[in-house]
């Protein structure tokens, strides 16, 4: 909780510029607001004085702090809205004209998520005509002279950008609040399409009914991912990520709208696409034993004996914008979303973007807040009406821009630093002032959580009880004036419940009046448990042949999986059928009933390998369905940045089956490693297999201004060196007893 002094003298409107102050004090820091002549305020933290201009909204609490830093996030937009941007890995660093939002002090560019979380949390409604300007700079055409349509950009990341990461379809999050403009609609409505079909045929897992690639925004891979995958981004390709999937679940619902305003057939399509993905998300993201949706799941395993969906690999870390996203998308069944939001962990400083974390990285996302997702934390508690995480994350919020004198990037968990001394762990390693979406979480926070004031008009505060005394003092009213209108809201005589609504609404012409009444939410504060590492990473199985099995050995605190299922405790011993393949890992479990990340996979079995750069004939032992990977080498570009995933279709044709396109991703790699992995059907008779050219992000003209790497402006890039075709029929697996 927030330790609030000298409230007493920071409660009326009446009082001296010099005695309106108010204290925060938390792990030994102090901030302090007071009010300036001007009508402006005046912020001591992190032993500066920020001077805060008086800005066109106004909030006026019992808490000149409250009061002087809604200012601030007002002066901290105003100071990234600019008339160009720049960024070294573009144009070579020379600005580009552009009236835009910058991303923050450090990140003078435009970048697709960023804003598009930032237009979602607040700047679609306050400043619409920039955030368009903004988001229109991430769409594009083709410019590989034969893919028809209007495009999302995927920025540069992992492997080379997309289809390993896959959430750029955050954009239309952001666009839905902004389709008042007609030409902005029709644009927005030529990227659906395109981007949907687009990543239904690249990113979509039909075995599994989820969409793959990375986290959104948890883009450093061995930061939330195995660590193995730093020099290794195959796994997040083939993984499949809760807040991404949601992500793709938003975008289907916007297109089935729109589909339904322009009555185009596809409304149907889009319905049913979503509908199913919203069965998947649920079923396959929550994990019982933990009472949480997992952040991700690993790539799929085999198959039940009866044919069904592949079972994806669970994986023991969670993470809270993903869960947030979930909750604010009604994905989730009403008491799973209440009990996941209830039971996600918290510390003295706020909620940790991920959990549990990991031992062996630096602070960032790993032990890590992040404003902005407090932000949605705290949507998505309002919607559950859960009063305690309400307080937690307004309070966090609130006391991070206090003690750092700015809307910051991230802090670190415990202490709410912008920087902890921990040897080579220390961090956050990447910090920024005035960061886009802490911005615009922060104004979110005091016009939605505190002042209720909706997108869709209406008001509907939610305040905790316990922010009373900070909020309101000794006074019956607070007051937000946007200028163009005035909200109050007028506390009860008595208080009662924990959580304060609204009561009698009343408006008359430019005010709106609010007589706040108090509730019970039933929901109880969030827990703050004492472990918070997980278990190491587990190295891969180490196997043995042993007659017609395998030989795998096992620690006491280690659990085989075989094929994306968890073997019974005790398990050495895998058997196959003649013909056969497998895929084994292992977690670790800690005394504290934390598991570990998932080790890197041993394939044992019968894996036929066809040796050649891309056209392969091959008859199947017998028909079925068979898994194909390529081995190959990628050098275009690191394996932490770059747009050069290379990206094929791998056309199969068997003799008496329909032809078959799959679509296979060879990411960025140090030396040859195997590609992503795809299924055929293969009959009795002959098939050829064969490659041919895909799509990846350097094929749009976006990126012709790219010079951090290649496939920017020098043009297209999408190829790898290919070796080898490897083959084996798909795994039949049985849950554990």
């Amino acid at each position: 909780m927030l330790k609030m002094i000298c409230l007493a003298v920071a409660l009326g409107a009446t009082a001296g510029p010099a005695a309106a102050a108010a204290d925060l004090e938390f792990d030994g820091r102090q901030a302090r607001a007071e009010t300036a002549t001007d009508g402006g305020y005046v912020l001591h933290a992190s032993g500066e004085d920020v001077r805060i201009a008086a800005q066109p909204m106004r909030s006026d609490t019992g808490s000149a702090l409250f009061d002087a830093l809604f200012a601030l996030a007002q002066q901290e937009l105003d100071a990234n809205r600019v008339d160009a941007i720049r960024d070294p890995a573009f144009d070579e660093g020379r600005p580009v004209p552009c009236e835009c939002f910058q991303t923050g002090a450090r990140w003078p560019y435009v970048w697709t998520r960023d804003m598009s979380f930032a237009a979602d949390l607040a700047l679609a409604r306050l400043d619409p005509q920039r955030t368009r300007q903004s988001l229109r700079f991430k769409l594009s055409p083709a410019r590989d002279g034969h893919t028809p349509g209007l495009f999302v950009a995927q920025d540069t990341g992992s492997g080379g950008s997309w289809p390993i990461s896959t959430d750029r379809v955050v954009w239309f999050l952001a666009a839905r609040d902004l389709l008042d403009d007609e030409a902005f609609a029709a644009e927005t409505w030529q990227a659906l399409q395109a981007t949907v079909a687009q990543d239904r045929q690249y990113a979509f897992d039909a075995s599994v009914g989820l969409y793959r690639g990375e986290t959104s925004f948890l883009d450093w891979r061995e930061q939330t991912y195995p660590g193995w995958t730093a020099q290794d981004v195959r796994f997040i390709g083939e993984s499949y990520a809760l807040s991404t999937n949601v992500l793709h679940y938003q975008a289907l619902r916007l297109a089935e709208a729109l589909a339904r305003r322009h009555g185009d057939a596809r409304a149907a399509q889009y319905a049913q696409w979503a509908d199913a993905l919203r069965t998947q998300i649920d079923q396959l993201f929550w994990r019982e034993d933990a009472g949480q949706y997992m952040s991700y799941l690993g790539p799929a395993g085999g198959r039940n004996a009866g044919g069904g969906a592949s079972a994806p690999l669970p994986v023991a870390k969670y993470d809270l914008l993903g869960l947030s996203l979930g909750v604010l998308a009604d994905v989730f069944p009403a008491e799973r979303a209440r009990r996941a939001l209830q039971g996600y962990p918290t510390t003295a400083a706020g909620s940790p973007v991920v959990w549990p974390q990991e031992a062996d990285q630096p602070i960032y996302h790993n032990r890590a807040i992040w404003p902005f997702v407090s932000a949605y934390a705290l949507r998505a508690a309002r919607q559950l009406d859960d009063a305690p995480r309400i307080a937690v994350e307004i309070e966090s919020i609130l006391r991070g821009a206090a003690l750092a004198g700015s809307n910051m990037e991230n802090y670190e968990m415990l202490s709410q630093a912008v920087h902890v001394d921990d040897g080579k762990l220390s961090g956050p390693v990447v910090n920024s002032q005035r960061q886009l979406w802490s911005v615009a979480g922060y104004l979110a926070m005091v016009r939605e959580a505190v002042f209720g004031v909706m997108p869709d008009g209406q008001v509907a505060p939610k305040l905790p009880v316990s922010l009373v005394p900070m909020l309101f003092g000794t006074r019956d009213r607070i007051t937000l004036d946007e200028g163009a209108h005035r909200y109050v809201l007028v506390r009860p005589a008595r208080v009662q419940g924990d959580l304060l609504v609204a009561g009698k609404v009343e408006t008359r012409g430019e005010q709106t009046v609010v007589q706040l009444v108090g509730r019970r939410s039933a929901a109880s504060a969030p827990p703050q448990p004492t472990a918070r590492f997980a278990p190491a990473t587990p190295a891969a199985p180490a196997v043995e042949a042993e007659g017609a099995a395998w030989r795998v050995h096992v620690g006491a605190d280690e659990v085989l999986w075989r094929d994306g299922v968890a073997q019974p405790a005790g398990t050495t011993r895998v058997s196959l059928a003649p013909g056969a393949a497998t895929c084994l890992r292992l977690t670790r479990r800690g005394r504290d009933g934390l598991e570990s990340l998932p080790s890197p996979e041993a394939c044992v079995g019968e894996l036929l390998h066809l040796e050649g750069p891309g056209d392969w004939r091959w008859t199947a032992p017998r028909p079925g369905v068979w898994r194909a990977r390529l081995r190959y080498d990628n050098p275009h570009g690191p394996i932490n940045t770059g747009v050069t995933a290379a990206v094929k279709q791998l056309q199969v044709q068997c003799e008496g089956l329909p032809a078959q396109r799959l679509a296979v991703v060879l990411p960025h790699s140090v030396g040859p490693q195997d590609s992503t992995l795809v299924e055929f059907q293969a009959g009795r008779g002959p098939c050829r297999l064969a490659l041919e050219p895909g799509f990846n992000m350097s094929a749009l003209a976006h990126f012709a201004h790219y010079t951090g790497g290649q496939g920017g402006h020098e043009g297209v890039v999408n190829d790898a060196r290919v070796l080898s075709l490897s083959l084996y029929p798909l795994p039949v697996v049985e849950a554990a007893r």
